[in-house]
């Protein structure tokens, strides 16, 4: 296996070894408690003095105070309920109070969702609103200077966790001059990366992240201007000079102190300008391995760490596949909403077309980045580049001719492609808008001929004169199932038909027109992610028993020899990643599936088959189709090859 390249360091980064140092010794020799008074605890005591003294200085905290807490959602929720404390009290004592609480329409979620959780607690009442952004994605100061006057708690970002934007922050001050809004500057990015001088701006609240700069999980910072309200999060013991109680994390904060020391020393990290260059560099390799690249924000508004992009016809969930299968760790945006899969809200409120938010990409790196792991980075960019192009992806192509039946999604719609290698002919079922351009491509890469665009719900042309259509050794037909729509029935030449294309019909309503063990080919994922029959159902599938991990798949594999492996990955994975699956492997990508179903479903006996992938979430999707089709020994393999 290649050793990782890590391009993700705005999720989270490695633990600085002088950091790592610093843990352990605090452990092993500064165990005690730093409110005890004897000696063990003195000793500890000065090991968390002496990192708060460094982060005062290197953040120009002044008369302020900086607290240590576990980090930046704490630190945020903290500085809610603070905030939102104070309204409540000015209006109790009868004072005026805003009645906006507004923030950046580019926050990090955890912004407005603790907004909205403190002002529901509390009962306030008070109106969140979004403050907008432009196309380069930095706030509108204008809109600002309208909502200032009636704003209680402003909160912004200093520099943007998906995009690297950084922003105006002594224009929204400006912006705010007169009003008595409270204002929350979210400095998780900046701390490394941007001049901080906290006393000497408006800033009323800062909070930090400690894993963001090489310091473990667990152990952030809280800023708090001298004057502005306060109220404790956490009462108990009177920890922190009672802001935060609850016994100090020792080993986080000695490891956070050795961070602060290395941003002192100013030798640890690279300076502005050498990562400005490695910033070029990489871009440079985007550029030339991926025709048509589109970064979503200007390299002058960003920080130098962060480049955000989309390809056109390539989804994020495409891109990182590649890149991961390639060993460089990349992520679609914030690594709180990865999971979700979801269009960019950020992109999205910056008003960039869809495309481009659903398809977008974030690699970032953190100042510790050196010339050598650009210089692979580099490489292996390139090398994914020629993968897309060998798999056809780039309009440019030495792979064999896709054949069979290919299954393409995009925006939860299924499009079907049935191709005849031989004949160099293709019919496209329910082609969605979203893929036109990569049908095109890969057509024109591969040299395919359309035969038939058809819809099954709407008017489309039929090619032909009967109800069959003949695309090299496949035979189509068109049933209708009324309601002015159509299914198209799938099969070799002088055979039954094997595959029915059903458009957005619910399976249910097709009883008594269709067989009962026809697979069944959606057009949406709502009706499934990939083939189904009017016998399936979610009584057939058992989810606990198809998981595998690398223990129990070798005494599977033990117990039954003959078990094939099957690797679902998409060819220009396996092109980036050069990797050899083994003599008892094959390689069925997820989006050929479906023609693979019949010959499996018609064995006797049926051997077991494992699934697997990178992660084990599209190895988790064909064991389950199996299974719902009453392939009892269907199984795939837990978490991917990235576990095992």
């Amino acid at each position: 296996m290649n050793k990782e390249i890590y391009l993700d360091g705005n999720a989270t980064t490695a633990v600085l070894p002088a950091a790592l140092r610093a843990a352990v010794f605090a452990m092993e020799e500064r165990y005690g408690n730093p409110s005890s008074t004897h000696a063990t605890g003195l000793k500890a005591k000065a090991v968390l003095d002496a990192a708060r003294a460094r982060a005062c200085r290197l953040l120009g905290v002044g008369t302020g105070q900086l607290m240590f807490n576990s980090g930046a959602t704490e630190g945020i929720q903290t500085v809610v309920l603070s905030a939102l404390c104070a309204v409540r009290a000015r209006r109790a004592a009868g004072e005026r109070t805003g009645t906006l609480l507004v923030y950046g329409a580019t926050e990090h979620k955890a912004v407005p969702e603790s907004l909205a959780h403190w002002n529901v607690l509390l009962g306030l009442g008070l109106d969140l609103v979004p403050l907008p952004v432009d196309a380069g994605g930095c706030h509108d100061l204008e809109a600002l200077r309208r909502l200032a006057p009636d704003a209680a708690l402003v909160c912004t970002m200093a520099a943007n966790n998906e995009t690297g934007v950084i922003s105006d922050l002594a224009g929204i001050a400006a912006a705010l001059d007169g009003s008595a809004a409270l204002w929350m500057v979210d400095c998780v990015q900046a701390l490394g990366k941007l001049p901080l001088d906290l006393a000497a701006t408006r800033i009323d609240y800062a909070p930090f992240s400690g894993h963001k700069l090489y310091a473990p999980k667990g152990i952030g910072m809280l800023y708090v201007r001298a004057g502005a309200p306060f109220t404790p999060l956490m009462k108990g013991g009177g920890q922190e000079t009672g802001w935060r109680s609850g016994t100090e994390n020792m080993a986080g904060i000695a490891a956070l102190g050795a961070v602060l020391a290395a941003l002192e020393d100013g030798v640890t990290f690279r300076s502005h300008a050498e990562l400005h260059a490695f910033r070029e560099q990489l871009a440079n390799a985007l550029r030339q391995a991926l025709p048509g690249i589109v970064f979503n924000v200007p390299f002058d508004r960003a920080l130098p760490t962060t480049l955000n992009f989309s390809v056109p016809g390539l989804s994020s969930k495409e891109l990182l596949d590649l890149f991961d299968a390639a060993a460089v760790r990349v992520s679609a945006g914030s690594a709180c909403s990865a999971a979700k899969a979801q269009p960019s809200y950020v992109l999205d409120a910056m008003g960039l077309p869809e495309w481009r938010s659903s398809s977008a990409v974030r690699l970032s790196f953190g100042p510790l980045m050196d010339a050598a792991t650009v210089a692979e980075a580099c490489a292996r960019i390139a090398r994914c580049g020629e993968a897309l192009r060998r798999s056809g992806l780039l309009g440019d192509t030495t792979a064999a001719r896709p054949d069979g039946l290919l299954q393409w999604t995009a925006g939860g719609h299924h499009t079907w492609l049935v191709l005849d290698a031989a004949s160099g002919t293709c019919a496209a079922i329910d082609p969605h808008p979203a893929l036109d351009e990569r049908i095109d491509t890969l057509l024109r890469a591969h040299r395919y001929r359309l035969v038939a665009r058809l819809f099954t719900q709407g008017d489309a042309t039929w090619p032909a004169p009967e109800d069959c259509l003949a695309i090299g050794r496949w035979r189509l037909r068109r049933a209708a199932t009324g309601k002015g729509r159509a299914c198209y029935l799938l099969g070799p030449q002088g055979e039954s038909p094997r595959h029915a294309f059903i458009g957005s019909a619910e399976p249910s309503s097709l009883a008594g027109v269709l067989p009962a063990d026809l697979l069944l080919c959606p057009a949406t994922e709502a009706q499934s992610a990939l083939c189904t029959t009017l016998r399936a159902g979610p009584g057939k599938t058992s989810p606990a028993a198809m998981h595998l991990d690398a223990a129990t798949l070798e005494t599977l594999l033990r117990e039954h020899p003959a078990a094939l492996l099957v690797d679902v990955r998409e060819p220009y994975e396996h092109a980036a990643a050069e990797p050899c699956i083994g003599p008892q492997a094959v390689s069925i990508p997820l989006s050929r599936l479906a023609g693979a179903l019949p010959a499996w479903l018609a064995q006797a006996p049926r051997l077991p088959l494992v699934f697997f992938c990178q992660s084990g979430n599209r190895s988790a999707r064909a064991a389950g189709c199996l299974r719902s089709l009453g392939y009892a020994e269907a199984f795939h393999l837990q978490g991917g090859v990235a576990l095992s």
